[in-house]
């Protein structure tokens, strides 16, 4: 069984990405919206959250765990693997590197939490592919209101706080909730290039359960969903995105 963690249903984009790499496994989808966001707790109050959540899964039988919240990647992964050396944990992150090899001088938009952009895994892979014309903009609150669905106050809220980025090329999407909103943001800065880390994560826990030999049963695949708050709602938006995107 693998696990896949985020602070809500952001994290169906990696999920999205998973399945195409045609792991016949058991999944188990763990929806945090109860403690959603992260990106404004502290490191402690994160982690405390994230290990109990590692916990409950590895309770119920995964072997690898992915981390598809960008601020439980940045705050916790080197932790975790410290703390269940027999675990394997896939982290997410912010695909600026992506920016780097695809097209470095163009000028870049990262948007991310707060808690991603100040992290300091985020700020070493920066600081190591810095193009000099990227601006880092935390988007507190925006996961909150995909999270939500309300489309009109998601609007509202990309007028309010991209509008003055209109000649941006590149777009990082430093938080797994933002690629549901492509469109959104494609309204207000044009047709710009998107970069997220959903395929990379895809393809390194391939790599990784390769690596170590781990197999499933070809008729075993399933995807269940779990839901912190117990939101009833929160299931049927599941499985509509995880079937359709955005």
């Amino acid at each position: 069984m693998i696990g896949v963690l985020d602070s809500g249903i952001g994290g169906v984009t990696v999920l999205r990405e998973i399945l195409k790499q045609g792991i016949n496994a058991k999944f188990v989808y763990y929806s945090d919206s109860k403690n959603n966001p992260y990106g404004d707790k502290s490191s402690d109050e994160v982690y405390s959250i994230v290990k109990w959540v590692v916990d409950y899964l590895l309770d119920k039988g995964c072997v690898a765990i992915v981390l598809a919240c960008n601020t439980a990647s940045a705050i916790c992964v080197k932790r975790l693997r410290e703390e269940y050396p027999d675990t394997l944990f896939i982290a997410i992150e912010p695909a600026y590197k992506m920016v780097h090899d695809y097209n470095p001088k163009g000028k870049t938009l990262v948007m991310a939490t707060e808690g991603t952009i100040k992290s300091e895994k985020f700020l070493t892979l920066f600081n190591k592919y810095d193009n000099k014309n990227t601006i880092l903009l935390p988007c507190k609150g925006l996961a909150e209101l995909i999270e939500e669905g309300n489309d009109v106050k998601i609007n509202q809220y990309l007028d309010d706080n991209l509008s003055k980025y209109k000649d941006i090329d590149n777009v990082v999407l430093g938080c797994t909730h933002y690629p549901l909103i492509k469109k959104k943001i494609r309204r207000v800065l044009g047709d710009v290039k998107f970069f997220d880390g959903s395929l990379g994560v895809s393809k390194e826990l391939v790599r990784q359960l390769e690596l170590r030999g781990i197999t499933f049963d070809n008729k075993s695949f399933s995807v269940d969903f779990i839901d912190s708050s117990d939101d009833a709602s929160k299931e049927n938006r599941f499985k509509e995105l995880l079937t359709n995107g955005e």
